[in-house]
């Protein structure tokens, strides 16, 4: 079964580059919540994996229920939930990852 026909590796390539930079300059700007950039660059291509990983999810169940929106409040666009299918896998690993790696 095809997961998406509009999900392709240059957008997981795009999505991990450009995380990769912004967590670069919220390392310079803001300061590092943990020990150092290594875990850091490492911790932000793990939670954007997770995050792809929680956007495809969300895409086989809508293909294994032939469901085309998750929800009426944005027709068209697959629905609230394809808005924030990527957030709901990464926030919460996130935030354990931060506690478990000891973030100040």
């Amino acid at each position: 079964m095809a997961i998406s026909s509009y999900k392709h590796w240059e957008g997981v390539y795009g999505a991990l580059s450009l995380s990769l930079i912004w967590a670069l300059v919220f390392h310079f700007i803001v300061g590092n919540p943990l020990q150092n950039i290594l875990s850091w660059m490492l911790l932000t291509g793990f939670i954007v994996m997770i995050s792809i990983v929680g956007d495809l999810l969300e895409s086989v169940f809508k293909r294994s229920f032939q469901v085309k929106d998750s929800g009426q409040l944005l027709p068209g666009h697959g629905g609230m939930l394809d808005r924030i299918d990527s957030l709901l896998a990464a926030v919460p690993v996130f935030t354990v990852s931060l506690l478990i790696l000891g973030a100040r």
